[in-house]
């Protein structure tokens, strides 16, 4: 059971959720840098203010990173507005259909055609346009965690795809698990690979240590590039 409050550390309104984990974590989430702590019942308040105060300057950082990285514009799905496929930006078109489903698929090399009933929501085709990168981004992946399984020689993990706000991916070398981030349809192929590459050396190493930066180095040596190209990339405008 979870118990949330809201509480003022140094001029930060912080977001503190009681709930039965083992350890005190601190996130900062985009668009606008909300501040978001973790923390068992058996911890303090007051030991909870001094472990935000401790990282009151990574904290910071986060949010000004936040605030100056790029957004996509909201998408309000109508003809004309550009959406990005494997990082290549593609020109959507509606087109009225007469039955209650939606049909989504790329035309030549710079068309999305999106056909739905003319009377759908903007909610609808926002759901329907992030089951279709979905679908999309799955079939991209499943070769790549079968390739990368047999490159580490790690056991093939079980894995999914989730929207996530502040991650490209995660992995729980526990449950052997990976999740990746459903925008990574939107970004460009190598970014795809260097996610499962790092997600997957975790199960290597479950710490960013010496090991895991020498797998990444002798399997992908440009993954530095890779990963600052990605994380230069605009944010996603969203609601959620």
């Amino acid at each position: 059971m979870m118990n949330t409050d809201l509480i003022e550390v140094s001029g930060l309104s912080v977001e503190l959720v009681r709930k039965p984990i083992k350890n005190l974590h601190i996130g900062v989430y985009p668009p606008q840098g909300r501040v978001r702590v973790a923390a068992p019942p058996a911890i303090s308040e007051d030991a909870i203010r001094v472990a935000i105060v401790t990282r009151l300057g990574w904290i910071k950082k986060k949010q000004r990173e936040f605030a100056g990285q790029a957004r996509e514009p909201e998408r309000r799905f109508v003809s004309g507005e550009t959406h990005y496929l494997w990082g290549t930006p593609l020109r959507l078109q509606v087109r009225p259909t007469g039955s209650s489903g939606c049909q989504i698929f790329r035309n030549g090399a710079d068309r999305l055609i999106m056909v739905t009933p003319p009377e759908a929501m903007t909610s609808q085709k926002a759901r329907w346009l992030s089951d279709w990168y979905r679908e999309e981004l799955k079939g991209r992946a499943s070769p790549r965690v079968e390739r990368w399984a047999g490159i580490l020689g790690v056991p093939l993990p079980r894995w999914g795809v989730r929207f996530m706000r502040t991650k490209w991916g995660s992995c729980n070398p526990e449950k052997h698990l990976v999740w990746l981030n459903l925008d990574l349809a939107k970004k460009p192929s190598q970014a795809l690979d260097y996610v499962v590459l790092h997600e997957m050396a975790h199960f290597i190493s479950r710490r960013h240590d010496d090991l895991f930066i020498a797998v990444l180095d002798r399997h992908m040596p440009g993954w530095r590039q890779v990963r600052a190209d990605l994380n230069g990339l605009p944010l996603s405008f969203s609601s959620r």
